[in-house]
């Protein structure tokens, strides 16, 4: 049975969890993702009639459930930062199976979701609408896919021992990038699917 100690003490002295050069990578990405909301915003009060036709046509209920999975996901990778923080390293790794497999819904909600609109002959030139559509949700797909390759290499480590409740710094690592993908997601689904 796995020894579950407490070290309440352990990484307080720190002011952001994990590594600090995932950190400038977080803030440089958002950066990103906030210049193209802006621009997307901007370009959705010059052509109103044309945002509000479009959007319509998109799958709302795929957007929504991506949104619960992905918040799932995000409470899976807190659970497992708790599990370290208190020493339990393979059930750190679970929480992050879990995590992992969530994102591996979004992927396929979303792989689903692109086919349909390619079935429909819509493309990146098809109009302004569904050129910032499409950018927009792949560049936070391959996010997506990046975070599950993080939280894979951090679960393969947890349950190899390379964890506990006094150095954990990759768990954090991962966790925080994962709540940034989390983030923008939150972001990006309504403003792009609901907003009018």
């Amino acid at each position: 049975m796995e020894r579950i100690a407490s070290h309440p003490a352990a990484g307080q002295n720190k002011a952001l969890p994990g590594d600090f050069a995932i950190w400038i990578f977080i803030y440089a990405e958002l950066l990103v993702f906030g210049i193209f909301f802006l621009a997307y915003a901007y370009t959705r009060a010059q052509h109103v009639a044309l945002f509000n036709e479009y959007q319509q046509h998109l799958d709302r209920e795929s957007g929504a459930i991506n949104t619960l999975v992905l918040i799932t996901s995000s409470y899976f990778v807190v659970m497992a930062v708790n599990a370290v923080r208190r020493g339990a390293a393979r059930r750190c790794g679970q929480w992050l199976v879990l995590a992992i497999g969530s994102g591996g819904v979004f992927v396929v909600v979303k792989l689903a979701e692109f086919a349909a609109r390619h079935a429909e002959g819509v493309t990146l030139s098809t109009n302004t609408f569904y050129m910032f559509y499409l950018s927009l949700t792949f560049f936070h797909f391959m996010h997506v896919l990046m975070g599950m390759v993080i939280l894979s290499v951090v679960a393969v480590k947890a349950y190899q021992g390379a964890y506990n409740a006094l150095e954990h710094t990759g768990v954090e690592t991962g966790a925080s990038y994962w709540h940034m993908v989390d983030l923008v997601w939150i972001v990006l689904f309504p403003l792009v699917y609901v907003l009018h």
